[in-house]
This record gives structure tokens, sequence and C-alpha cells, in this order.
């Protein structure tokens, strides 16, 4: 870890960060700068976050109310926000009072391994990426997107596919 994480967890949920992650919240220590520290955060008891090794995280958020998981090798650029949940009810009757919805295993959000994630980017609720997909800066990402894929946008869209080696 370089400068000082936020990590919350809620009591019942699971985050599990593997060896060699390196989690970036000083700003002095990428060459973008960061908007703030990383920040890990589950919501419920049941929630679980899974980073995989030698991942890399500069500045960005994660909640997690169902499930998050970042593969072995991916990256994530300056100040990117992944979160598998709206956080409020989508009816404006209650969008004030209520809580965080109940999460379900449609809203899971899946990052296959070596990964890397442009600065800014926001990953929703319901997104796979599969491994080796790029994801241009500034992007808004929901949806499937099958591995190799270069996509961009608001809303991401596919732009290509890489070739990429099978020896990961």
């Amino acid at each position: 870890m370089i400068g000082k994480p936020i990590i919350e967890v809620e009591p019942g949920s699971k985050m599990i960060i593997n060896e060699g992650v390196r989690l970036i919240s000083d700003s002095r220590r990428t060459a973008l700068g960061i908007n703030h520290p990383v920040v890990l955060r589950t919501l419920f008891p049941s929630a679980e976050l899974i980073i995989g090794k030698f991942a890399g995280i500069s500045g960005g958020s994660i909640c997690v109310a169902y499930r998050v998981e970042i593969g072995a090798g991916t990256m994530f650029g300056a100040n990117v926000t992944l979160a598998d949940t709206d956080f409020h009810p989508l009816d404006h009757k209650w969008r004030r009072d209520e809580t965080t919805p109940k999460p379900s295993s449609e809203d899971a959000i899946y990052i296959g391994k070596n990964v890397f994630v442009g600065t800014g980017a926001i990953i929703l609720k319901g997104t796979t990426l599969g491994d080796h997909c790029v994801v241009g800066a500034g992007s808004v990402v929901k949806g499937r997107f099958e591995p190799g894929t270069v996509l961009a946008g608001n809303p991401a869209k596919a732009l290509r596919t890489l070739v990429v080696a099978t020896n990961d």
C-alpha cells in the first residue's frame, strides 16, 4: 500500500486482497495524480470483494453490495469507480428515506485477468469484462464484454478486439 486507503468491511462480509496488490492512495506516487485515497467498502453482511494477485488501484472507489471480483494483474488508472448497486431506490418516493436496495447476483461485477481500466472510468452493476479487456478513460461501462475487447464511451461500446497471447 502506498498512502492510507479507506477500507470499511461490513461485519460478516468478505474482503480478500491477494498478494502483491498495490493500492495507491498518495497523489505524489502516480503520474496523473488522484482525487482521493483508494476506497474499498462492503455494504451488506453478504457482500464479497475479491482482488486478485498483483492488481493495482490508484485512488479508486469500490463499493460492494453483492460481489465484485477483480482478476490477477488487472490495473485501474486514477479515480476509477466500481459499484454493484444504485445506492438508492429508483422510485423517487423512496429515495430520501430508504436504504440501499437489496443486492442480487445480477448486480455482481466481474473483471477478468490483466484488464486495464483508464482514468475516471465508471463500472456499473451487472458488468463483466473478460480477460485482457481495455477500457478507455472516462468510459461508463455496463454489460458483458468478451476477452480482449477494447471499449470506450458513454455508454461504453466495443471498438475492436485485441489479439492476445494465451500464456498470460
